[in-house]
């Protein structure tokens, strides 16, 4: 099953949302419509990033947990830049 990854730039949090929340509102989002492999939380640029990778059987099912884990982020935080990359081999290509 071929493996993918969401990635977004966090902006402002919501009032009353604490920073720690957020990464694991996202892997949970994720956790409910496929299997998640891996999440981390970086700096990057000076923007903060969120990546959940996950697993999925198509581009299109990969679309769908993209866009369910970017709405519920999207609750938390302001969301910048988002993009979804499949992986081939040792590489991640944009989807």
């Amino acid at each position: 099953m071929p493996s993918y990854r969401v990635m977004s730039v966090i902006g402002m949090l919501r009032p009353g949302v604490r920073p720690e929340t957020v990464l694991p509102a996202a892997v949970a989002a994720g956790t409910e419509l496929t299997t998640v492999e891996a999440s981390d939380v970086s700096v990057v640029a000076g923007q903060a990033r969120i990546t959940v990778r996950f697993t999925a059987d198509d581009d299109p099912a990969a679309a769908r947990v993209a866009d369910h884990v970017c709405a519920t982020t999207g609750a938390l935080a302001d969301l910048g830049t988002v993009t979804l990359t499949r992986r081939y081999g040792g590489r991640w290509y944009p989807v």
